[in-house]
């Protein structure tokens, strides 16, 4: 069942609201301001019981100084400075276990994983807390502190990928000619975020991206997350216009306006969670070279492990 627009339509659909004129100004004195703060790295060897896989169990600095937890999966035998995926995780996901995301490594390629902070606690577990309070919200993330820019959820999760990338590309195991932001839902929007916030990531591959096209995906769907949004503007009536505008500074479609490295996406026609024109959304207005790969019988779940291997391939054809 396809729940969005016709394909034709989709791959020319303009998400027709306007930015902040403010925009890069904020997210430029957001990431100078904590740009001061030291990554103050830690690395640690982990016992993950792989024998072709070696463990580096990551924790680095990031929004307001809070301690951000990752890992750094590499092939055991390697040599030379090898690409890097950097993955961003799904809503409410977070680090897991080392065996449960071995592709990457497998195929020859530095892997690290962002612990998401504060979330970690659904379909993954995750080890990092976020310090910071809320306002009333609904439970989940999207809406906490979603009346402010400056105290929004997403401003410290934003700026921990962010600098995760920092931490990758000083990795003395990594080409930091060669990296690449990759990851699914959320993940996939994280990737959107760091691909146009910085100017030095070789190729991103969003897969099915949450976070864009915030004022159409509202009237689009009533599923979780964003359904997280509606119902606390069913319930904060008078405080629409406000909440919109703290989003604004948020939505993924923005910040693919302002990449340019390679992209490589992916969206699925019968998915309720991220509708396809929120998708195309991000897609049709990337500001580099890119390609979309559609999954017409596909949900959420879009192309699964063929999207791993999408990006497999498109890492490997950086080389």
């Amino acid at each position: 069942m396809q729940v969005d627009l016709p394909l034709d339509q989709l791959e020319r659909y303009h998400y027709a609201s306007a930015e902040p004129a403010d925009f890069d100004d904020f997210w430029r004195s957001t990431i100078a301001r904590e740009a001061e703060r030291p990554l103050a790295v830690a690395v640690e060897p982990y016992d993950a019981e792989l024998e072709t896989v070696e463990v580096l169990d990551l924790e680095f600095t990031g929004y307001g100084g809070a301690r951000i937890k990752g890992w750094a999966l590499l092939p055991r035998r390697r040599s030379g400075r090898l690409p890097a995926v950097v993955e961003y995780l799904g809503y409410g996901g977070g680090r897991g276990l080392p065996l449960e995301s071995l592709a990457y490594a497998s195929a020859g390629f530095a892997h690290f994983i962002l612990d998401t902070r504060g979330q970690g606690s659904t379909w993954r577990t995750g080890d990092t807390p976020d310090p910071e309070g809320s306002a009333p919200a609904i439970p989940g993330h999207l809406t906490r502190d979603v009346l402010s820019r400056d105290d929004y959820y997403y401003r410290r999760l934003f700026v921990d990928a962010y600098r995760f990338v920092d931490v990758v590309k000083a990795s003395a195991d990594v080409d930091p000619g060669r990296v690449t932001v990759t990851g699914r839902s959320q993940g996939g929007g994280l990737s959107l975020v760091a691909a146009g916030l910085r100017d030095d990531i070789a190729l991103a591959v969003p897969h099915v991206p949450f976070l864009c096209a915030f004022r159409r995906a509202l009237r689009m769907t009533a599923e979780s997350p964003y359904g997280e949004l509606t119902r606390w503007m069913a319930t904060h009536r008078t405080k629409v216009k406000e909440a919109f505008g703290t989003l604004d500074y948020f939505d993924g479609v923005f910040f693919a306006r302002r990449a340019r490295c390679q992209a490589s996406f992916s969206v699925a026609l019968s998915d309720l969670v991220c509708p396809p024109s929120t998708v195309f959304a991000a897609y049709n207005d990337y500001g580099g070279a890119k390609d979309m790969t559609v999954w017409e019988f596909n949900g959420h779940e879009a192309g699964g492990p063929y999207d791993q291997l999408r990006t497999i391939r498109a890492v490997r054809a950086l080389t």
